[in-house]
């Protein structure tokens, strides 16, 4: 996974960490989300947890006119759990995100047409259990403070 590749040139990013903290490993984009709101300090990177409904957030989204938006959630791909891929919110692991309201690919679509030029990425993570009230799997947590590392790392210097 190359976020820098895929970011390109962005000088603006908003990163939106999706998920419910009461299903387990759900809870990954939340759990990335505010990892990276503790350590990241700088004014052209917003961070928001969005929870279960992302959607309630275009608002926020739009008024900080980003070059990129991550968002970052744990989706099923058939992959270990822990496992990481990126992704086209619009393709078909966009889809794949079941907790949540609204489609993340009807989401980004909205955003393009308001947001002219900019990119959009999907950071997921294979979920080993979602069941309600249950506690984050290792695997799920260990992913989460890698690519908040990861995250943090690469957008210190934007």
């Amino acid at each position: 996974m190359n976020l820098k590749e895929i970011l390109g040139d962005a000088r603006k990013v908003v990163i939106c960490g999706i998920g419910n903290e009461n299903r387990a490993d759900d809870a990954f984009g939340v759990v990335v989300a505010e990892k990276l709101r503790k350590t990241l300090r700088n004014p052209d990177v917003v961070v928001i947890n969005c929870g279960e409904v992302p959607e309630s957030y275009t608002g926020v989204i739009k008024k900080h006119e980003p070059d990129a938006v991550i968002f970052v959630d744990a989706i099923e791909f058939g992959g270990k759990p822990g496992e990481i891929v990126t992704a086209d919110p619009e393709g078909t692991l966009g889809s794949a995100a079941s907790t949540h309201s609204l489609p993340l690919r009807v989401i980004v679509q909205y955003l393009k047409a308001e947001l002219k030029g900019c990119r959009f990425i999907l950071v997921g993570c294979q979920p080993g259990s979602t069941a309600l009230f249950g506690e984050m799997t290792e695997e799920v947590k260990k992913s989460a403070e890698r690519l908040a590392g990861l995250i943090e790392d690469m957008l210190k210097g934007l």
